[in-house]
C-alpha cells in the first residue's frame, strides 16, 4: 500500500473501540428501539431468526467492507470502495447520490423513534404526532450542532451513550429470558419462511449503521489495521443484543402487544419483569439511544460530501462551508432527515431505507470483485454476500413493495432522482481527467 491510499489521521484521532461504538450507536439505535413492532407484523415472534438472518448477511457484507477498507481508507468511506470498483463514472456517481439519500433516511427514521419516546415521557402519549414530529426534529438540530465539534466530540459521545445503552439492555435482555414464557416463542406460531425472510430487508435496517464505521478511517491512527476490527466488534455487539432483546421483548409479550405497543415496545415489555421503573429506565435508555444513533448518521454526511465534491462527482457547493464553519453536506442532511422525520410514518422511511441499503451495498460487493486482487477477499465469501443481499432484496419487492405501493413510488422517485442529479451534474461539470487522481482504479462505467 503506498502512502497515498491511507489518510494521515486527524490531530485527535479516535481507537478501535470509538469507532466501532460510533457504529454500535447507529444500529441499535436505528433497530432495537424502532423495529420491534414494524417486524412483528411481518415476521411474529420469529422476529429474533429474522435479525439473526439480517445479522449474517450485515457480518458477509462487513468481510467485503473491511477488505476494501484496509486497502482503501479514506475520508470517502465506502464511496471510495464504490470508485475503485466502477471508476469515476455514472455507477459511482448515481451510488453516491443513492447513500447520500440512504444517510438522510436512516437519521430521519431514528429521530422520529426518538419523538416517540421522549412524547411518550413529556405528555405522556404516545399518539402525538405533533409531539413526535417535534422531538425529532429537535434531535436533529441538537446532534447537528455536536457533530460541528468535531469527530472526537462525536465519538466521545457515542462512547458514553453505547455503555450506558449496552449496560442496560443487558440487564433487560437477563431479566427477560429468565421469565419468558415458551409458548410465545413456539415455532407452532410463526409465519410462512417467506414472510420471515421478507421481513429480514425491514431488520437489516437495524445493521445499516455499521457502514458509518467506513467513514471513520480519516480519525484512525491505523486505519488498515483498525478498520476492520471495529467493524467486526460493532456488528458482534449489535446481533448478539439485537437476539437477545427480541427473545426477551416477544417471550414476555405477544405478537400484538408489541405491535400495538409500536416504538415503545421494549419499555411495554420491560414493565412485567422490573415494574414501572422498567419501563421509565427502557424508555430513558431509549432516548439516549436513539439520539445516539442520530448523532451517528449524520456524522458520515461532511466527509462524503466534501470527498465526492473534491473528485467531482457532486457540484463544489456540496463540499463548501456555511457560514465558513458548517459542512454543507451535514446541514442538507439535517434538512432532508427533518423533512423525512415529519412527513413519512416510521414504517415507510424504514422500507424504503433498507431497500436503498441493500442496492447500495449490493453493488459494493459487486464493484469488490473487480479489485479482488488487491484487497485479498475470499471469492466465496464476496459470493455468498452478493448472493444472500440480492435475494433479501428481490424477496422484498416481490412482498413488501408489493402491498405498499407508497413505499414503491418513494423507492422509484429516489433512484430516479438519483440518476438525475447525476447526469445533470456531469453534463454541466467542465471536462477533466478526474479519474487520472486514482491511481490503478477500474475504468470508469
Amino acid at each position: 500500500m503506498t502512502s497515498a491510499d491511507t489518510p494521515a489521521p486527524s490531530a485527535h484521532a479516535i481507537g478501535i473501540r470509538q469507532a466501532a461504538f460510533i457504529g454500535v450507536g447507529a444500529m441499535v439505535g436505528a433497530g432495537i428501539f424502532s423495529l420491534l413492532g414494524a417486524a412483528g407484523e411481518v415476521a411474529g415472534a420469529a422476529v429474533w431468526i429474522s435479525f439473526l438472518f439480517a445479522g449474517v448477511i450485515a457480518l458477509l457484507q462487513g468481510y467485503s467492507f473491511a477488505r476494501l477498507g484496509a486497502r482503501y481508507p479514506t475520508a470517502g468511506g465506502m464511496l471510495e470502495y464504490v470508485r475503485r470498483g466502477y471508476g469515476d463514472g455514472h455507477v459511482t456517481g448515481i451510488i453516491a447520490w443513492l447513500l447520500l439519500a440512504t444517510n438522510a433516511i436512516i437519521t430521519g427514521m431514528v429521530a422520529v423513534s426518538f419523538g416517540s419516546y421522549a412524547s411518550a415521557a413529556v405528555t405522556d402519549s404516545t399518539d402525538n404526532e405533533f409531539a413526535i414530529k417535534c422531538f425529532a426534529v429537535l434531535v436533529v438540530v441538537v446532534m447537528t450542532g455536536l457533530n460541528l465539534f468535531g469527530s472526537t466530540v462525536v465519538a466521545h459521545a457515542q462512547t458514553v451513550v453505547v455503555y450506558v445503552v449496552i449496560g442496560i439492555l443487558s440487564l433487560f435482555a437477563i431479566t427477560t429470558l429468565v421469565n419468558i414464557d415458551p409458548d410465545l416463542l413456539a415455532f407452532s406460531g410463526y409465519p410462512s419462511v417467506r414472510d420471515i425472510v421478507s421481513s429480514v430487508a425491514l431488520t437489516f435496517f437495524a445493521f445499516l449503521g455499521f457502514g458509518v464505521i467506513t467513514f471513520t478511517a480519516k480519525d484512525l491512527r491505523d486505519p488498515s489495521r483498525q478498520l476492520p476490527k471495529a467493524m467486526y466488534l460493532a456488528l458482534g455487539l449489535a446481533l448478539t443484543v439485537y437476539v437477545a432483546v427480541a427473545l426477551g421483548v416477544f417471550g414476555t409479550l405477544s405478537v400484538q402487544e408489541v405491535i400495538d405497543s409500536g416504538g415503545t415496545a421494549i419499555a411495554v415489555a420491560a414493565e412485567p419483569t422490573l415494574g414501572q421503573a422498567g419501563y421509565w429506565l427502557m424508555s430513558v435508555t431509549a432516548l439516549f439511544a436513539t439520539a445516539g444513533a442520530t448523532n451517528a448518521g449524520l456524522y458520515p454526511a461532511a466527509g462524503l460530501c466534501d470527498e465526492m465534491a473534491l473528485l467531482g462527482q457532486f457540484p463544489p457547493w456540496l463540499g463548501s462551508r456555511v457560514a465558513d464553519h458548517a459542512p454543507m453536506g451535514l446541514v442538507l442532511t439535517a434538512i432532508a432527515s427533518s423533512v423525512l422525520a415529519v412527513g413519512f410514518d416510521l414504517s415507510a422511511i424504514a422500507s424504503i431505507g433498507s431497500a436503498i441499503a441493500l442496492l447500495v451495498f449490493a453493488m459494493v460487493s459487486i464493484g469488490h470483485l473487480r479489485v479482488r486482487g488487491e484487497t485479498g477477499a475470499n471469492m466465496g465469501m464476496l459470493l455468498l454476500a452478493i448472493g444472500t443481499t440480492a435475494a433479501v432484496l428481490i424477496t422484498f419487492a416481490v412482498t413488501t413493495l408489493v402491498d405498499e405501493p407508497g413505499t414503491a413510488v418513494a423507492l422509484v422517485v429516489i433512484i430516479v432522482m438519483s440518476i438525475v442529479l447525476d447526469a445533470v451534474w456531469k453534463s454541466r461539470r467542465k471536462s477533466g481527467p478526474i479519474a487520472a487522481t486514482v491511481p490503478n482504479e477500474a475504468p470508469a462505467t
